[in-house]
């Protein structure tokens, strides 16, 4: 029960800590990008996809890691960070509104560039 308890105390931390990140980078982005186009989303997608690749790639090469540290990166922090409901969701609010080019461009655009960001970070991760 003990073990149980600590892990999800360190999920929460992690998430915690991700969760705040990924306001914070939303924020930064509507202050210097506007709100023409939901830059954080993309940015907040971006990061996670070649960070949580490095992360992961980096990390399976240590059978010594601490399986806490991955609860805290792995489920807590990036579990936070990620923002896949906000990205359909403004998606979707794009195309409602009528602007289907835009919302054209942000499926397009954040899959093609967080499939590539991934491929990038398990090729730096398994270098590191």
């Amino acid at each position: 029960m003990r073990r149980r308890v600590e892990t999800l105390l360190i999920i929460g931390l992690g998430g915690f800590v991700g969760a705040n990140l990924r306001y914070l980078v939303s924020v930064w982005a509507v202050e210097h990008m506007g709100t023409s186009f939901p830059y954080g989303t993309l940015i907040v997608n971006l990061a996670w996809s070649w960070l949580r690749a490095v992360f992961t790639a980096w990390a399976a090469q240590r059978i010594e890691l601490d399986p806490r540290v991955r609860f805290l990166i792995a489920v807590g922090f990036f579990g936070a960070f990620t923002t896949f409901s906000t990205y359909a969701n403004e998606s979707i609010g794009l195309t409602l509104a009528g602007n289907w080019t835009t919302a054209l461009i942000k499926v397009l655009g954040t899959n093609a560039l967080c499939l590539v960001g991934a491929a990038l970070g398990v090729f730096v991760g398994g270098r590191l």
